[in-house]
């Protein structure tokens, strides 16, 4: 039996992408509509839902006309009539009209969840798919923790708007699942999205990759080549890790956003193109600004809009939802039994830190899915998958599990260069400490470390003075 469907109606695109998604999230089949006339429109087009939310005060038809000619034309669809306005004129009007609940705002998200939950059953509908999560998009964004809810809501709010958006969060936090929603829920949806990691492309190629080139314009350019803002005209292009774009390129982006047109390399021709761009990044762009590798003034044209998405560790509460979405996608895939989590198996997921976040955390299901002999999986299963990542060598003393803990969290901030920094840092610390020890004479605490006197001399730099 498929998963009843729920109609939203609300010409606020921000409350009606937060309860659709708290809606599609508990396993119901959710369409939105922003006005009566297209709601009813689908009504006649394809049937009526098995639940319909409705806003009171909307642009044209109002929530209460809409509740009559529904009822004129689907008498037994249940309506949830939403309203700020909690006087007994609105409330009372919308009994009257045949509303089946009446829902104020704001609303607890769970309230409206388990409210739609008894409506449905009141009226004999289909319960929630069980498998639902698996058939859900892949790229939904899941989550009802409060920073969630704030992003889900800052999203419906900024999807209509033609403004550029920089999104921030770590690396594996679902950057790019955030972009890919402003597009859906943005006019430009019926357009191409299109998505680049400018990390992950050569910087002597990532000129080509983004403007295009004509053929010849260099050695192996046999014929022409469309590049990344060409093919998402009319549409979104998502810039991932802008950070470690080069700054020439830099300069040429920054021409691209200010006039909306570029020549492709070794091209003549004036591209132009309306392409709206959400870039991304984990570093700290102004810190790279003070620097001088990155342009100030680009910063400002992408930084028109900031969003923040919070690290895994932020919203434990969300662990468990992520988790049986991937198990079940897993599933899926390999054609076996969703495998669930016991208490224990949750207590451990919810202690782990998450260093590279939601997409540890899909790495860690699929492992789980594909090697754990029972389906119902253990704590000990948990500890197996986790203990790759978490536990050091037997016998590591307290230093090497911090250092082990610095690794992973730089690892997972998408850090290069790591081994020359640690033995950096490792030197000073011990160099530190021998002289300490020896207050300060230089000889001596070079024989305890067994090193030469030029040597830790050469170490430590000409900061430091002593016998």
């Amino acid at each position: 039996m498929s998963a009843a469907r729920i109609w939203v109606v609300d010409d606020d695109r921000s409350v009606r992408f937060v309860l659709a998604t708290a809606l599609r999230a508990a396993g119901y089949r959710v369409d939105e509509f922003e006005n009566a006339a297209d709601a009813l429109d689908a009504l006649d087009a394809r049937g009526a839902p098995e639940l319909l939310f409705t806003d009171v005060r909307m642009p044209g038809d109002g929530g209460l006309v809409l509740l009559e000619k529904l009822k004129a034309r689907a008498p037994a669809l249940p309506v949830v009539v939403m309203s700020a306005y909690t006087d007994v004129a609105s409330t009372a009007g919308a009994f009257r009209g045949g509303a089946q609940e009446f829902l104020s705002k704001p609303f607890d998200l769970d309230e409206a969840v388990a409210l739609a939950a008894r409506t449905l059953a009141a009226n004999g509908a289909p319960e929630p798919a069980p498998a639902a999560a698996e058939e859900a998009p892949a790229d939904t964004l899941i989550g009802d923790t409060p920073a969630m809810l704030n992003l889900f809501r800052a999203i419906g709010r900024l999807a209509q708007a033609p403004l550029s958006v920089l999104i921030t969060g770590e690396t594996g936090t679902g950057k790019e699942l955030v972009a890919r929603a402003l597009h859906r829920e943005s006019p430009r949806s019926a357009r191409p999205f299109v998505a680049l990691n400018t990390a992950a492309i050569p910087a002597e190629l990532l000129e080509s990759e983004l403007f295009g080139h004509e053929a010849g314009a260099f050695t192996g350019a046999q014929r022409r080549h469309i590049g990344r803002f060409e093919q998402a005209d009319g549409g979104s292009l998502f810039l991932d890790e802008i950070g470690d774009m080069p700054l020439p390129l830099q300069t040429r982006l920054l021409r691209v956003l200010a006039e909306g047109e570029f020549f492709r390399v070794g091209g003549r021709e004036l591209i132009r193109v309306d392409v709206r761009v959400i870039a991304a990044t984990h570093q700290d762009l102004e810190n790279l600004v003070a620097q001088g590798r990155f342009r100030a003034d680009l910063l400002h044209r992408l930084d028109v809009v900031r969003l923040r998405l919070p690290p895994l560790r932020e919203r434990r509460a969300d662990v468990p939802q992520l988790a049986e979405r991937f198990l079940a996608a897993a599933a899926a895939r390999f054609a076996a039994p969703i495998k669930r989590l016991s208490k224990p198996a949750l207590e451990r997921l919810l202690a782990h830190d998450w260093p590279g976040n939601v997409r540890e955390l899909e790495n860690v299901c699929w492992r789980l899915a594909a090697l754990a002999p029972g389906e119902t999986l253990t704590r000990a299963d948990l500890d197996e998958v986790l203990d790759v990542a978490e536990a050091p060598t037997a016998g590591a003393t307290q230093w090497e599990l911090q250092l082990s803990a610095w690794v992973r969290a730089q690892l997972a901030e998408g850090r290069a260069n790591l081994h020359a920094e640690a033995r950096e840092r490792f030197d000073h610390a011990l160099l530190e400490a021998a002289l300490e020890h020896t207050g300060g004479r230089r000889t001596e605490a070079a024989a305890r470390l067994g090193l030469g006197r030029n040597t830790l001399t050469r170490k430590l730099g000409p900061g430091r003075r002593g016998a």
